[in-house]
């Protein structure tokens, strides 16, 4: 296997976790983070304590808040930033040299608010036509740190490509997939947050299985049609990206957008919860785009809307259990 000069831009639990994964295969690997004294802490504790406890940062792997030296002769650029600040981080490594031979893989899973931007599109508008990939599937980080099986998809139109990514991260323990729908796997892999609060939502509420698997069958539903309307196929919201992912983040104890849905539930306030997270739920901003994209593209997308109101016009949970629970009848 061709060893590789790799840069993961962002040290959060996912991008450290993809560090770790590609330094035991040997890879050259620089993680970049974007604030210098956490940067420095990291190197000195060689422990994320704050995304990834308990987790050994191997020696191997630089560790710097030097944007240059991220970057540098870097034959693959991962992305690991938030959705919110990808333009952004984008933008610096326009400013920065960089290979332009260089490969970038997204590992976001989000929708730029506003533009409505997938990850993907965000990418080739500040960096042009450069070869890129995404990654995405059921993650929860810690636990691929910890070497427990886990799938994944990668993705992009260029088979080549998807091979060496493939190729790239693929372990014993992490099995890597390819597909050509990266329209398809980017929206799965966003709109499931959205999913993700609502389910927390009800577990806050005190609601059961049946609420939750409600939820999820129905929300895969909204998911694959507002995913067609945008030009995905039906098929990729069946597998890893999107039923996969949507049945791990709605579930796992220690998903983000699962917690910040069963606080609202329990009746905090969405300004309170986020105050006290330390990672960011990529559902709370998707929340916003998704609701805008479903009126754009006239998708019926009666849960997500529901979110939406939850989060952004102040509606009681319990009142938009009724509304959805209420609906014209019609056939499944």
């Amino acid at each position: 296997m061709q060893k590789n000069n790799i840069a993961v831009l962002g040290d959060g639990g996912w991008g450290t976790t993809l560090a770790i994964l590609l330094a035991g295969k040997g890879h050259q690997v620089t993680l970049w983070g974007a604030f210098a004294d956490y940067s420095a802490y990291l190197r000195r504790k060689r422990v994320n304590d704050r995304f990834l406890p308990s987790v050994r940062i191997p020696r191997s792997i630089t560790i710097t808040h030097s944007f240059n030296d991220a970057l540098d002769n870097k034959e693959v650029v991962i992305l690991a930033v938030p959705s919110e600040h990808m333009r952004q981080v984008l933008k610096k490594c326009k400013r920065y040299s960089y290979s332009r031979k260089a490969v970038f893989i997204s590992v976001a899973k989000g929708i730029e608010v506003g533009s409505l931007k997938r990850m993907s599109e965000v990418i080739v508008e500040e960096l042009g036509k450069v070869p890129f990939a995404v990654l995405s599937g059921p993650t929860i980080a810690h636990e691929v740190a910890q070497s427990i099986p886990t799938t994944v998809v990668v993705a992009s139109a260029n088979s080549i490509l998807r091979k060496r990514c493939q190729e790239l991260f693929m372990t014993e323990r992490f099995r890597v997939y390819t597909n050509s729908d990266v329209v398809g796997v980017e929206l799965g892999g966003s709109l499931k947050n959205v999913i993700a609060i609502a389910c927390g939502i009800s577990d806050g509420l005190g609601f059961g299985t049946n609420a939750k698997a409600a939820l999820l069958s129905r929300g895969l539903v909204e998911i694959s049609r507002l995913g067609v309307a945008m030009g995905a196929n039906a098929r990729t919201f069946s597998g890893l990206s999107g039923l996969g992912d949507l049945v791990t983040t709605c579930i796992s104890p220690y998903s983000r957008n699962r917690f910040v849905g069963e606080q609202i539930g329990k009746g905090k306030h969405l300004k309170e919860i986020k105050a006290r997270m330390q990672m960011v739920a990529e559902g709370i901003p998707t929340t916003r785009s998704a609701y805008a994209l479903a009126l754009r593209h006239k998708a019926d997308t009666p849960i997500i809307n529901e979110v939406f109101a939850v989060l952004y016009r102040h509606k009681s949970p319990l009142r938009a259990v009724k509304d959805l629970m209420t609906r014209a009848r019609r056939g499944e």
